[in-house]
């Protein structure tokens, strides 16, 4: 566990060890999210950069505007190690031994709905930024507190099986899929909404298996759905598995007019590490590109971590970050029941565009991208523009 000061010192922001009481001028703020494990590969490219980002821009700008009085922010981070239950200790802990004024919210969609109760319980607004899931109006009226940015599974499921219906249509593709999940609540409810659309929409699901989260082999799944001969491969999968799914449709020689993968897929590493092999590649997630925000973003993303942002919720990950800052702007205080109404009502300026929450839930999201010359680009969306139509992946050469 780590803990990290953020100051502005001179004219710029340094991290510093700080063991003593935050001063009457300093906002204390948690994070809780993988540092090892299976999904600290995507807290380290698409969680950490961003937050570390946001409160270093935040104190080079002065600090928070709370009410009359400028606020540096102290941030205080803890390694969940990819454990639901590290994750819940370690809420507990920020809330009550470290006295945090807000928290940052954890990574995945699984370590968000198992730590949803303790934040609810101590009061914190709760404004998830890689939480995928259909339980989001559920969640939101269970817990008031929480707030769901990143679209529902049934979205995200749907975008993938409009973008195969468009190529489909386009003479592309035929009408069979080999479809494949991780076993955990993010596949799981992926998997679930995908088939029925995929039958709704005529498709035949030729080949279909699922492995649990942090499998190291996936040689016999990629073997299984090439005897199935498909026209199409699903994944909904993590990081780490995306890589090894692409990695084995290579080497067996997987011909599919449409590769779909998952988290990871929209990951600057995927492209690198099978570099011209990419092109064509569809996943979870896109962004709009040419977007002045976006681009914008994108530079100073290289500029802080060295290294540029994913195409999908890194994003989404920065703009939650700055809902919770323009909220405690707007409210004024640091009292938490006040920054949630605030939050509840307002309208922010983010990156990803404006977002207002409807019933706690962002209805606009980016659901499937595309590589295309380097850059994966949005070819499916709910409520936003796209920047390119799905085009047949030709080989993998």
């Amino acid at each position: 566990m780590i803990r990290r000061t953020f100051l502005a010192l001179a004219a710029s922001a340094a991290a510093l060890s700080f063991a003593g009481a935050a001063s009457a001028d300093t906002i204390k703020i948690g994070a809780s999210a993988p540092k090892s494990g299976p999904l600290a590969g995507g807290a380290a490219m698409t969680h950490w950069p961003n937050v570390h980002m946001w409160v270093n821009e935040v104190n080079e700008r002065g600090g928070l505007q709370v009410g009359d009085q400028q606020m540096q922010i102290e941030l205080i981070e803890y390694d969940d190690q990819t454990s639901a239950e590290t994750a819940i200790q370690n809420i507990q802990r920020l809330a009550t031994q470290d006295q945090v004024d807000f928290l940052i919210t954890p990574y995945s969609t699984g370590i968000n709905v198992a730590t949803a109760p303790m934040i609810a319980q101590y009061g914190y607004p709760h404004i998830t930024t890689s939480a995928a899931t259909d339980g989001v109006a559920e969640f939101a009226e269970r817990w008031p507190n929480s707030f769901w940015m990143l679209g529902t599974a049934t979205q995200l499921a749907e975008g993938a099986v409009q973008t195969l219906i468009k190529l489909r249509d386009n003479g592309d593709i035929g009408d069979t899929v080999a479809l494949v999940h991780v076993a955990d609540a993010f596949g799981l409810e992926l998997v679930n909404a995908a088939k029925g659309e995929l039958e709704e929409a005529g498709f035949e699901i030729v080949y279909e298996a699922s492995y649990p989260l942090g499998t190291q082999d996936v040689a016999p799944i990629i073997s299984g759905a090439a005897a199935a001969n498909p026209d199409s491969f699903v994944a909904f999968s993590y990081p780490g598995d995306t890589f090894a799914l692409t990695e084995q449709a290579q080497i067996q020689g997987l011909d599919v007019g449409a590769f779909y993968t998952g988290v990871g897929t929209a990951f600057p590493p995927y492209v690198g590490r099978f570099g011209a092999a990419a092109e064509g590649v569809l996943g979870i997630g896109g962004i709009n590109v040419e977007d002045p925000k976006i681009a914008d973003y994108i530079e100073r993303h290289n500029a802080s971590a060295g290294a540029g942002p994913d195409f999908w919720a890194s994003a989404t990950t920065y703009a939650g970050l700055q809902v919770l800052e323009q909220a405690i702007e707007a409210a004024g205080t640091i009292d938490r029941a006040e920054v949630i109404e605030a939050i509840k009502s307002g309208t922010f300026d983010t990156v990803i565009g404006e977002v207002t929450f409807e019933n706690n839930v962002n209805p606009n999201v980016y659901t499937t991208g595309q590589w295309r010359d380097g850059v994966f680009v949005a070819v499916a969306a709910d409520g936003l523009d796209v920047s390119a139509e799905p085009v047949r992946k030709e080989g993998w050469e």
